[in-house]
């Protein structure tokens, strides 16, 4: 049985002045909330007083609670969990409706356990904790931002300035590895993270531990540090890293909004010793729109505390905390709300005890009281006050503030809309979001050392501790890179490159070179690079290929050489021969072109046929007519003249298809017999996947893989081969004692072997692309560097002297031979011959209509004749006959014919007129 108690109020219904019907004697004389905080803080002595302020402001404005008295009931938690929970439970005792606090994510883990039993809402300025989720504690709201945005504002200045690795310094309680959590979350989205993590012990720490924790900060490789913890601690972790030198040029430290706060609330004075040693810090500072409000607050704020207390944006939360639980309270007594409390039934059976837990009470508003304050909405010191359906405030923002000199530098903002930007967030809310690279950026920023240059953000450590550069222990060409006999050296094109790269960084490497191999073979690349994912090598140097493979577990630098997979094999000379004119053509083109020829000659005498006598004759003539033609063609030696207007068309096609045979088969017959030929059985990778011969690939190189993996040639047919003399030995023995067909490496090292093997050459087009790099660790900054530095030997000419030291030219005569080129093949002309098939078929089915048309009216003119019967002879007779017969010459052509010996005539009379004149002159002269 659960015992009710509930305040005494007289009952009564009247009217508001905006109409709207309100329970206005339900509502009490006096509205009780409490405050949990810590009043000796930085943050507690702002927010005592603003709420103060705020309780002086609610109270006399009529329109908020009409009538009733809000009263604030403080009660000090002193950074302590346990005394936190003490004083929640000693307002569970009582009459009050919310609690405004806690003050620390501690406190609010301890205690917001008991809002959720006791229906009670806790509305908390200060706790930015991203992990007290309103799903584990539904009466917890969070009236300030979340450090889930704080630190994705962190996250993306890392992303803006470039760097990939930052160092975390953090209080190691439930506030500081919670926002060291999204922390890591955010900089893993933008593909950083965080190298090293130093935690301090929560309470009271000694100046001696933050100098042991900092010296280890110091040796790591990362010089960018996020510093997230409380005030006092912060200060001391500043000043000794002040008398360590890790204030000085290169590193770059980034504070979270403790500092804001701790700068903000100091007092002048104060303000002036901070500022000495935090030169070139960057810090987050909550945004909160100018307004004449808070410009009215910010004076009277000056005129209470006498310039001795600053106003911090977590006052102003305060402020804005107790306005929206006075709004909700209003609203809470409109929508019929009363105050009410009852026993928990969880806690009957501690009757008795001397702890009186029974005496704690539920309070049967809870749940519409929540419900109003999520649905509170208006505008206070802070900006808008509206919450998401996630419970957060909308809209959130942050200033990007840079200590230069004695004052506070702006160089930016961040909004949870656009992103970094130099403009304040409210001049954007009105634009489409943008989070281009262009738009996100920051003013220029005076960094720790006065250097207004950006730092790298990371150096190698000094720790005495030199890189270990793993190096292949190769077998053969050594001209690349290979071992100083007796010692741990190495040297080589490869190794002359890295050094030339190092030099030109504007900082030491310290490094050692490490051989990886038994010196019997060569080692395996894809393990040597895999040894950097797991720590025994900081690097590889060598004759290392950018494969997909490799890139998933190490970073490249620009490749220092160009690279990819040929195919070499064996050649001979080859004579040219007394069938050397068939050469130029494949079996394939010589039979459609010979067949084209024939099928041109046909058409032509089907088109031709009926009207040029020179296609007529008995069919021994005609059929001696149609090849002669055609192969007279050939070379534009045809007497036949041709009639018709679909003859000409199809022969003026294939005259050009014929010009284009002729003078491919010239130039490639001209080649063949003036240049000396080079052949090989094998013609490219493709011929050589689809035999059976075996083939050769260097030990340790990625030719195997791709070969058995990338293109499905199997593993039996592949021979391992760990030399250029293995090689020589191998294409000289041929597949059929023992050798290979061909062998498939990277040309680099086939070029280097053909200089002094002349017998052998390239076979067809490079068939991958890729090239040599340095291989590190992901997110490895010295990749970037070396880059940057192989780009500037490359520009310099530098890296192709390094080329013609270590790899001589070829040595072989250059004697005018070529490798044989593939025939001309029937795919090169098939376009032509297709648009040659399509002008005779056109040609064919027009005269075919033609002949069906004449074919018709004869059938109608004979079946009138022969009054109405016609035998299917007759009509198959009179069609052929139709095809056979010579075609009579149109009225029209003899009209035109008449027209011609007329005027021929005419001519001729006027020239038999004029020589009569001429002699009747002469005889009279």
């Amino acid at each position: 049985m659960v015992q009710v108690i509930s305040i005494s109020l007289d009952m009564g219904i009247g009217v508001s002045s905006d109409g709207l019907s309100v329970n206005t004697s339900s509502r009490p004389v006096v509205v009780n909330v409490g405050a949990i905080f810590t009043f000796d803080s930085t943050i507690g002595r702002v927010a005592k007083l603003a709420l103060e302020e705020a309780v002086k402001d609610i109270n006399a404005n009529s329109s908020v609670l009409k009538g009733s008295k809000f009263n604030v009931i403080f009660r000090n938690s002193n950074c302590s969990g346990f005394l936190g929970l003490v004083e929640a439970l000693r307002f569970m005792e009582t009459d009050i409706l919310a609690v405004i606090g806690p003050q620390s994510s501690v406190v609010a883990h301890t205690i917001l356990h008991v809002g959720n039993e006791l229906t009670t809402p806790f509305v908390s300025f200060s706790v930015t904790d991203p992990t007290l989720s309103n799903l584990q504690f539904p009466y917890f709201v969070r009236a300030t931002q979340s450090d889930l945005h704080q630190m994705t504002a962190v996250a993306e200045i890392v992303e803006n300035y470039g760097w990939k690795e930052v160092i975390v310094v953090f209080l190691d309680d439930d506030y500081g590895r919670n926002g060291l959590s999204a922390l890591d979350d955010a900089l893993a989205a933008r593909r950083c993270r965080v190298s090293y993590k130093a935690g301090i012990p929560p309470g009271i720490v000694s100046r001696s531990d933050i100098m042991d924790i900092l010296v280890k900060v110091a040796l790591t490789e990362s010089r960018v540090i996020v510093l997230h913890t409380y005030p006092p601690t912060g200060f001391t972790v500043f000043s000794v890293a002040h008398y360590l030198g890790m204030m000085d040029d290169g590193y770059v430290w980034i504070a979270t909004d403790w500092l804001a706060s701790a700068v903000d609330s100091a007092s002048p004075f104060q303000s002036a010793g901070m500022m000495e040693i935090l030169q070139g810090v960057i810090f987050l500072r909550q945004y909160t729109p100018d307004s004449e409000r808070k410009q009215a607050f910010s004076a009277r704020w000056n005129k209470v505390t006498g310039g001795s207390l600053g106003l911090s944006t977590y006052g102003l939360y305060a402020y804005d905390a107790a306005w929206l639980l006075a709004h909700a309270i209003d609203s809470f007594f409109d929508q019929g709300g009363r105050i009410s409390f009852s026993n928990d039934s969880n806690l009957l059976s501690t009757q008795g005890s001397k702890l009186h837990l029974d005496k704690m009470v539920i309070f049967d508003g809870g749940p519409l009281l929540l419900k109003t304050l999520m649905e509170s909405d208006f505008v206070g010191l802070t900006g808008r006050v509206k919450f998401t359906d996630d419970r957060t405030l909308v809209l959130p923002a942050y200033e990007v503030i840079n200590v230069v000199g004695t004052g506070l530098h702006r160089v930016g903002y961040w909004s949870n809309y656009s992103g970094l930007s130099t403009k304040a967030p409210e001049a954007l809310y009105t634009h489409p979001p943008n989070r281009s690279t262009s738009s996100n950026q920051l003013k220029s920023v005076l960094w720790p050392g006065e250097s207004i240059r950006t730092p790298r953000g990371w150096v190698f450590p000094n720790n005495g501790k030199q890189l270990r550069i793993g190096v292949p222990r190769r077998v053969g060409y050594k001209e690349f890179v290979s071992q100083v006999q007796g010692t741990n050296n190495s040297k080589g094109f490869c190794i002359d490159v890295f050094t030339a790269a190092v030099n030109l960084l504007p900082y030491a490497v310290p490094y050692q070179f490490v051989p990886y191999g038994n010196g019997i073979e060569n080692p395996s690349y894809n393990e040597l690079v895999k040894l950097i994912t797991t720590g025994f090598f900081d690097g590889v140097v060598g004759d290392i290929a950018i494969t997909t493979n490799r890139t998933k577990t190490a970073d490249f630098t620009q490749p220092y050489a160009a690279s990819g997979l040929v195919v070499v094999a064996s050649v001979s000379k080859r004579n040219t021969g007394a069938w050397a004119f068939l050469r130029p053509f494949s079996p394939q083109l010589w039979a459609v072109s010979a067949a084209f020829f024939v099928f041109i000659g046909i058409v032509v005498w089907i088109l031709e046929h009926r009207m040029n006598d020179e296609f007529r004759g008995t069919p021994k003539q005609q059929l001696i007519t149609i090849f002669w033609f055609s192969l007279s063609t050939l070379f534009f030696a045809h007497r036949e003249t041709t009639v018709s207007t679909l003859g000409r068309a199809v022969l003026i096609i294939w005259l050009f298809v014929v010009l284009i045979i002729n003078s491919s088969y010239t130039a490639s017959l001209t080649s063949i017999l003036t240049v000396q030929q080079l052949y090989s059985p094998i013609k490219g990778i493709d011929s050589l996947r689809d035999g059976d011969d075996p083939i050769g690939y260097q030990v340790g190189s990625f030719a195997e893989h791709y070969l058995s993996e990338g293109i499905g040639i199997p593993k039996s047919r592949l021979r391992p081969l760990g030399s250029p003399e293995e090689y020589a030995m191998a294409l000289k023995r041929g597949p059929k004692k023992g050798g290979v067909a061909a062998i498939v490496d990277e040309r680099p090292y086939i070029e280097l072997f053909l200089a002094s093997q002349c017998q052998f050459r390239i076979i067809g087009q490079e068939f991958t692309k890729s090239g040599w790099g340095f291989a590190f660790p992901r997110d490895s900054p010295l990749a970037i560097d070396l880059s940057t530095a192989i780009l500037t030997l490359s520009e310099n000419g530098d890296l192709q002297r390094i080329h013609d030291k270590w790899l001589t030219t070829s040595t072989c005569s250059s004697d005018n031979t070529e490798l044989e080129s593939d025939r001309l093949h029937l795919k090169s002309f098939w376009g032509l011959y297709l648009l040659c098939g399509i002008a005779c078929f056109l040609a064919l089915v027009v005269y075919f209509i033609q002949i069906i048309n004449r074919y018709r009216q004869a059938a109608r003119d004979e079946l009138t004749s022969s009054e109405g019967s016609s035998s299917r002879s007759k009509r198959i007779q009179t069609l052929l006959s139709l095809i056979d017969e010579k075609e009579d010459i149109s009225r029209r052509d003899r009209k035109r014919r008449k027209l011609e010996m007329s005027l021929s005539e005419n001519n001729q009379s006027e020239r038999d007129q004029r020589d009569s004149n001429r002699n009747s002159f002469n005889t009279k002269s």
